[in-house]
């Protein structure tokens, strides 16, 4: 115990003394690859410090495209990031959580199990993650890529319009967890 409060206490630390000095800015953005999926999504990025952001997300996506296909999913995704020079420019690391509610299922290309059946239900997770920022004087563009676990629960139905679930269970999953191309405008 003596030893997670002492690495709580130096990270405070941290936090503070590179809060104190610098001044804050903040961003709003989105992230193309979602909107490329009708996915109306927004983040908002704040500067904790000189090398410090706290990015927070989050997106939407209320669409039933037909009778049989349907991508309706919300989610949130929080995201503490370290700039490797100074915040809002060049490379940066993160350690991000997620948590999403979703209703998929009758979509062809993802696979022969999405296309036949739906699924219904929560994930939950984290995981770390690299970025590049190129800065501009207000508008810049963000790459991002993360990696980490997310468990999986949810129902599984024979089709999208029908009611009878066929099996509920908890999966757990490893592999990529965040992949972003954000459009951004500083708030200075």
């Amino acid at each position: 115990m003596k030893k997670y409060l002492c690495l709580i206490g130096v990270l405070g630390v941290l936090l503070c003394n590179t809060a104190n000095s610098y001044a804050q800015k903040v961003a709003v953005k989105t992230n193309l690859l979602y909107d490329a999926t009708t996915t109306m999504n927004l983040g908002l990025e704040i500067g904790l410090g000189k090398k410090w952001s706290l990015d927070l997300s989050g997106n939407y996506n209320p669409w039933k495209f037909d009778d049989e296909t349907r991508l309706r999913h919300w989610g949130v995704q929080p995201e503490l990031r370290y700039w490797l020079c100074e915040k809002f420019n060049g490379h940066f690391l993160g350690l991000h959580g997620h948590y999403a509610k979703y209703n998929v299922g009758g979509m062809s290309f993802l696979s022969d199990n999405m296309e036949h059946h739906r699924y219904q239900g929560h994930l939950w997770g984290g995981g770390i993650s690299y970025g590049y920022q190129w800065l501009g004087n207000r508008w810049s563009l963000e790459a991002v890529l993360g990696v980490g676990y997310a468990q999986l629960d949810h129902s599984k139905y024979p089709c999208a319009t029908c009611g009878t679930v066929q099996k509920s269970e908890k999966k757990n999953y490893f592999g990529p967890t965040k992949a972003a191309v954000s459009i951004i405008y500083i708030i200075k």
